[in-house]
């Protein structure tokens, strides 16, 4: 007897986030989400997203047990933006039995259907500015911080309920041994070329944080609108997720250009705190977890490089090369022994080929699924 009920209350939200453990007790690859955060992206009161946006998560049940999750999503903002009339599915995770699995699916789609979808995209946890996609390629190391990771099972259980493949995403790994240092080279004369044109580049200010995340704010909602599923964020929600990024960020590894007082193009990259998470029991920061991610942040070996942003009128002037040749200079010294680039659409031909450049391996796969209604 499989059952399938929403989720209401806060012991049920507690066993939806805690729902992974269980299942991935064995893996020596999984790492724990934190808890609070967890919480956050769930709860209307206290997430942005939820102020011009809904979602429902839900519960399978097994002969008393829970056995799967997964959460409804209509994204208001997304649909308008892109003028389709789509919902996503998020936070799947089942036991492996495609019954389940095709009642969980099920159960999104009819709920995306009652808001006026025709179509159902997933894995997307709430937005494409969170995690998201499924990993089909890659299972042999820990995700990095922000992406997402899932047992090779589940690629069988979507597709066997109907889902096919809408695009895939691609994750970079780049080392400081295997990296081609011609970009870092290079970096000082691609670097007098760009002043030339009166465009220079520099760490970010944290001491002047409100404003320069007001100025990245606009190259992010630019760059990114032809990219898929794109959709601009909201003050409130850009101004969150800056926030929850500010108590990771090192500025040695989020580069501006700039052009007088305008910021042209970013990057930004965080240090892969889920080499400490991996180690934090169910993701609870208290007792003592807490202490673990304080004491481990110099100890962590790799960033990540999530975000890297030119506007369309100053593209192919190098700037792109020169934001990551500062990453990279800046990270040999301080002990970083690589970096993920991540994630970049499959059929992103210009970025692909400008990491494949500096001796990036292409190194997992995510895959968006799709399915109509």
């Amino acid at each position: 007897m499989i059952e399938i009920i929403p989720v209401q209350t806060k012991k049920q939200i507690a066993q939806f986030i805690d729902l992974p453990h269980g299942l991935y007790a064995k893996d020596p690859n999984y790492v724990p989400e934190l808890f609070l955060g967890q919480q956050d992206l769930l709860s209307p009161h206290k997430h942005p997203f939820y102020k011009h946006s809904s979602a429902q998560p839900f519960l399978a049940y097994k002969d008393g047990n829970i056995v799967g999750r997964i959460l409804a999503i209509w994204n208001t903002n997304h649909n308008a933006f892109n003028k389709v009339s789509e919902g996503q599915f998020g936070f799947f995770e089942s036991i492996n039995d495609q019954t389940v699995a095709n009642k969980l699916l099920d159960t999104a789609a009819e709920w995306v259907k009652s808001k006026g979808g025709t179509r159902v995209v997933g894995p997307v946890n709430l937005t494409t500015n969170d995690t998201c996609g499924l990993l089909v390629d890659g299972f042999d190391k820990p995700p990095m911080v922000m992406m997402p990771y899932n047992p090779r099972y589940y690629i069988d259980l979507i597709e066997c309920a109907g889902y096919s493949k809408k695009v895939d995403l691609r994750a970079y790994l780049v080392t400081t041994e295997t990296a081609n240092q011609r970009s870092v080279l290079l970096l000082e004369k691609l670097e007098e070329r760009l002043r030339r044109s009166g465009i220079v580049l520099r760490q970010i200010n944290l001491k002047d944080f409100a404003s320069e995340a007001k100025k990245i704010k606009a190259v992010y909602n630019k760059a990114w609108d032809k990219n898929l599923g794109f959709v601009p964020m909201t003050d409130e929600e850009f101004d969150y997720t800056a926030k929850e990024l500010k108590m990771i960020v090192d500025p040695k590894y989020c580069i501006v250009a700039e052009r007088g007082e305008e910021i042209v193009g970013f990057a930004l990259g965080i240090p892969n705190i889920n080499e400490i998470l991996i180690h934090i029991k169910k993701g609870r920061l208290l007792p003592f977890g807490i202490f673990k991610l304080l004491f481990g942040l110099k100890k962590i070996k790799m960033i990540r490089v999530l975000m890297l942003g030119v506007l369309e009128g100053y593209r192919k002037l190098g700037i792109e090369a020169c934001l990551y040749g500062r990453i990279i200079k800046n990270a040999i010294p301080s002990g970083i022994e690589g970096a993920e680039c991540s994630w970049m659409l499959d059929d992103n031909y210009m970025m692909n080929h400008a990491i494949e450049q500096i001796n990036a391996e292409f190194y997992k796969r995510y895959r968006l699924y799709e399915k109509a209604i």
